[in-house]
């Protein structure tokens, strides 16, 4: 049977914009074309080839004219199907077994990644780091000629403050080692086991001197401290400025204390006698070297207790008996 003819408008009129139908899919086709582009049936003889895209979204079967685009059947080749007048391909979906072999894919990759981590921080090298850290009971430390200093001993019944300290002195040796600056104390410091006694050797008034120091834990540390601060008789009261005071040292008189440069009036220390100028030497007998080391044996006795402060004044030493306020 002879296709029929697609390549002249059977009407006759130049603007109809109909065509024909495929005798096999039923889809409607413009004018020209050979090929039935949904199915590939020949259509007939016309000039269009079956792989020309043509638009032709306003026909139907009879070729008459629709508001809605025309969609081709299912069976109609993907290349050639459309969604809303534009062409797409379907897409594929992935079967079960591909995804089961992606999944272990992936485990492998993530089991080797794994691996090679370990094995990094395998071999990368080891910090030591002691927890249990050992206090030694001063307020800090700083570098000086000569070994490493604090400013005062705390808290009361620590270790320095066992061991005889005091703020102002300089350790040269711990435990046999030589200190010679603050990170390398420290670095002693966290070698040596907590409970240890170790021999310390210091510089007072220019003189070596030698002590045992037994370390302390920091729960040990903060107990002291706790206990001190919650104490029920309170902390004394003296009567002087921290910030008014003056450190001598003076190597050639062998002169060594801390000078009042300010006295509270009507307070223990001037109910008791000591005055501007007077250079504290000793706090019960305690050497006084720093203002910081006065001021925290001033907040450690007890109010209402009698301190002997040993001062120097116009060159002569002298011992005064002072009743300590409440702070």
């Amino acid at each position: 049977m002879q296709p029929p003819d697609n390549l002249n408008n059977p009407s006759g009129s130049p603007g109809d914009s109909g065509g024909v139908v495929c005798s096999q899919c039923g889809a409607p086709m413009p004018w020209g074309m050979r090929f039935c582009r949904a199915c590939g049936n020949r259509l007939g003889e016309g000039s269009a080839e079956y792989t020309e895209t043509v638009r032709f979204p306003n026909t139907t079967a009879t070729g008459a004219r629709v508001t809605s685009p025309y969609i081709p059947p299912q069976a109609a080749p993907i290349a050639n199907q459309e969604s809303g007048g534009y062409p797409y391909k379907r897409r594929r979906k992935l079967s079960g077994m591909t995804w089961v072999l992606i999944i272990i894919a992936i485990f492998f990759v993530l089991g080797g990644g794994y691996s090679a981590l370990r094995k990094r921080v395998r071999n990368a090298p080891r910090i030591s780091i002691n927890l249990n850290r050992t206090y030694f009971g001063v307020n800090d430390f700083d570098s000086v000629d000569g070994g490493v200093t604090f400013d005062n001993v705390e808290p009361p019944g620590g270790p320095a403050d066992k061991a005889g300290l005091v703020g102002g002195d300089i350790i040269t040796s711990f435990d046999g080692h030589a200190v010679t600056d603050e990170d390398d104390f420290r670095d002693l410091l966290r070698a040596t086991p907590i409970g240890k006694t170790v021999e310390v050797a210091y510089i007072r008034d220019g003189e070596t001197k030698k002590t045992q120091l037994t370390t302390v834990s920091e729960a040990e540390f903060n107990d002291l401290q706790r206990a001190f601060r919650s104490r029920p008789e309170g902390r004394g009261y003296f009567g002087f400025e921290q910030s008014r005071t003056t450190k001598i040292a003076d190597s050639q008189t062998k002169t060594y204390g801390v000078r009042l440069d300010y006295v509270e009036t009507n307070r223990p220390a001037d109910v008791f006698g000591l005055k501007e100028g007077d250079i504290i030497t000793a706090w019960d007998d305690v050497p006084i070297r720093t203002s910081d080391e006065l001021l925290s044996r001033v907040r450690r006795a007890v109010p209402r207790s009698t301190i002997v402060v040993t001062i120097i004044r116009g060159g002569q030493t002298m011992k005064i008996p002072v009743t300590m306020g409440r702070g």
